[in-house]
């Protein structure tokens, strides 16, 4: 039998698959990250407004939850107004390759979901 990334018998979440969508599932995670690897350097504000129909309150908890899985970089400045800035750590990077991949797979295949399968 070949081996799976999900094998009968152990919980998703055990497995590396299930820890990845850990990573990555939600609504926003993946779009979060896209903003940020094509912006570098994000702040709250400028999130949201790109994101649009986030809103402050599950941009703040994703944005939480992605700092403390090493995905986003939180960097808090010391000054007056606070200043608070966002990018993608090494770890959120690595991630990348595999959201295109997702995009692209997303693109090819969109077309062809209204397509009758004989």
């Amino acid at each position: 039998m070949k081996d799976t990334c999900v094998p009968s018998g152990v919980r998703l979440n055990d497995t590396g698959f299930g820890y990845t969508l850990s990573i990555v599932g939600g609504k926003y995670k993946m779009i979060i990250m896209y903003w940020l690897s094509e912006n570098k350097v994000m702040r709250f504000n400028e999130l949201k407004r790109c994101i649009g129909s986030i809103t402050f309150k599950t941009l703040s908890m994703m944005l939480k939850e992605m700092v403390a899985d090493g995905i986003v970089i939180r960097e808090e400045f010391p000054q007056v107004p606070p200043k608070v800035e966002y990018s993608l750590s090494e770890r959120g990077l690595s991630l990348m390759p595999l959201l295109n991949m997702m995009c692209e797979w997303g693109e090819k295949n969109m077309a062809s979901k209204n397509r009758v399968q004989p």
